[in-house]
């Protein structure tokens, strides 16, 4: 198969680098482009053998699977654009949320997958979130799931809890690492320990938890009962966030959801 990337921004160029270093795409089979091209020509700086083209319509041209990597108010149009060069044999693949497969479908004739990967993918890990059109061939299923597989855990997901699941699964790091940040911070300001070795010392213990529960010695609940002995230190701290945290992350799912909901109204529009 060749794939082709339209968009090597930060996500277009994450899948790139993970598939390569996966080994689950070669170098010479990559074709991509951006509306910057200097972004596309320092992807192949890196990756020699990646072919670089002037524009979206080469890419369908030379490959059979199409990832766009843009933002979402950009696909219709894009798609409007390169009408002539889509064909049934195609497998159009985007990472936008708020885009559901079946308003991909509407537009182009090809088989249409959606895949919503997280900044986790890079290290070969976390999930990516994969929604099939309903014409989608299973030659096509099967090689979109290799694919994933070798860079994350594929999890299949419905329509109707595409910006939850995208929230924890592609959300969720950048949530935390802000979170981490304001736990070093605190450190920092309350203490003589240095921000770097705060930083160190909250970075490896992270580390650890994802470890402990990758290898599934515990489970979210039994991590913190290990480590928070009754009448302890750890108890008191957890007795701060217990009355501190609250309501704080139904207010982040909230807003995380208006969001999506006033980007889907103007997708919406776009395709109708």
């Amino acid at each position: 198969m060749k794939i082709g990337v339209i968009g090597t921004g930060n996500m277009g160029r994450m899948l790139i680098e993970a598939w390569i270093e996966a080994r689950a795409v070669a170098e010479q089979d990559i074709v991509i482009t951006n509306r910057t091209m200097k972004k596309a020509l320092d992807v192949q700086h890196t990756y020699p053998q990646i072919e670089v083209v002037a524009n979206p319509e080469e890419v369908i041209q030379r490959t059979n699977i199409v990832f766009l990597c843009i933002k979402p108010l950009d696909i219709h149009p894009l798609l409007i654009e390169l009408a002539p060069y889509w064909t049934a044999e195609h497998c159009l693949v985007s990472i936008t949320s708020p885009i559901a497969v079946e308003q991909l479908e509407s537009v182009v004739p090809c088989h249409v997958v959606r895949v919503i990967p997280s900044i986790t993918n890079r290290a070969l890990s976390g999930s990516s979130l994969i929604t099939f059109g309903h014409r989608c061939a299973a030659h096509y299923r099967k090689y979109i799931e290799r694919l994933f597989q070798a860079i994350s855990t594929p999890v299949f997901i419905d329509q109707d809890i595409t910006r939850i699941a995208s929230d924890i699964a592609s959300c969720g790091p950048a949530f935390f690492s802000y979170l981490l940040q304001r736990f070093i911070d605190a450190a920092v300001q309350k203490t003589n320990i240095s921000k770097e070795m705060a930083t160190e010392l909250a970075s490896d213990m992270i580390i650890g938890v994802g470890e402990l529960l990758k290898k599934k010695m515990y489970t979210l609940p039994t991590l913190q009962e290990k480590v928070c002995v009754k009448g302890g230190i750890t108890g008191e701290g957890i007795a701060v966030l217990e009355a501190e945290v609250g309501e704080m992350f139904a207010h982040v799912f909230e807003k995380t959801n208006a969001k999506f909901v006033e980007e889907v109204k103007k997708v919406h529009n776009q395709f109708h």
